[in-house]
């Protein structure tokens, strides 16, 4: 049993990104040096943060992103995990073999060990999110981590509106849930559907909070990515919140940021004592749950 702290901060990276893959890698690097000196000890990256978000149109040369795990990108963040003693959480566009690739996120500890790493389940195919094309679906299932500041699960985007993902990561012991995001506009929908899209974004992920009494951590880039008459204008937003949906700290929709959050188990305690969700589930009536529909 791991003797982990009642109480840990949580750094998150909302950042924007640049065409070279190695300034972005840097300037991860300098905002987790950042995050660390304002006290944070568990830090997230964004989805796929090494690279501008490249899925919004389908080219077999944006392939020559991938990399393997371990690679470049982890073992530059598993030597800052270790020099500084903090865990990160980072989005990898893994490649695993010819043809099979993956959207993944590592786990390093604080001793910068690769505890494992989590492979992206659902995969969306919308217009400028033409993610099946690169990525083969997860085949890992869902996990949690024991880091040294508590036992973590990471879940990636897409994944973050499935309330079936968030539960079985949960019910893996998660205290926090950890979604690593890329999500934005067509700019030419945000005056029509802008409030309602973030909105009913942030909502599902309160409710995953409450539903599971787990703190969630959502980390979103930020900034126009593609042509200027199109592209993705994605929207930030990054934010915290408490086991009963309660925001902690919430980062603009418009400029790179960290937050910095703690987290107190002794309260995600409480929480449950006073909303047994867990205790009250009925898992003798699930069963359907795995039917695509209930004819």
């Amino acid at each position: 049993m791991i003797n982990t702290p009642s109480k840990f901060n949580v750094g998150l990276v909302q950042m924007s990104c640049q065409l070279r893959v190695e300034d972005n890698l840097e300037k991860a690097i300098s905002l987790i040096q950042e995050a660390v000196t304002r006290g944070a000890q568990i830090v997230c990256l964004q989805e796929l943060f090494r690279s501008q978000y490249f899925c919004q149109k389908e080219d077999p040369a944006q392939f020559d992103l991938a990399e393997p795990i371990p690679g470049p990108s982890t073992r530059a963040l598993s030597a800052m995990a270790q020099r500084k003693k903090i865990v990160i959480i980072a989005s990898v566009f893994e490649r695993r073999d010819a043809g099979v690739y993956h959207n993944t996120s590592v786990v390093i500890d604080a001793d910068g060990t690769l505890l494992g790493t989590y492979r992206k389940m659902h995969i969306p195919d919308d217009p400028l999110y033409y993610e099946k094309f690169y990525f083969t679906p997860g085949d890992q299932g869902y996990r949690a981590f024991d880091t040294r500041f508590g036992r973590v699960g990471v879940l990636v985007c897409w994944d973050q509106w499935y309330p079936e993902a968030a539960r079985l990561t949960a019910l893996q012991g998660a205290k926090i849930l950890f979604y690593p995001t890329a999500i934005g506009w067509h700019p030419a929908e945000k005056a029509l559907c802008g409030p309602a899209h973030h909105d009913a974004w942030k909502t599902i992920q309160r409710a995953h909070a409450i539903a599971n009494g787990v703190y969630v951590a959502v980390v979103n880039r930020v900034g126009h990515e593609g042509p200027s008459e199109g592209g993705l204008q994605f929207w930030g937003g990054s934010f915290v919140c408490d086991p009963f949906g309660v925001v902690l700290k919430e980062a603009s929709q418009e400029n790179e940021e960290l937050l910095v959050v703690e987290c107190d188990l002794s309260h995600l305690e409480s929480i449950r004592r006073h909303w047994p969700f867990l205790r009250d589930r009925r898992i003798d009536s699930y069963g359907s749950i795995v039917r695509r529909l209930i004819d």
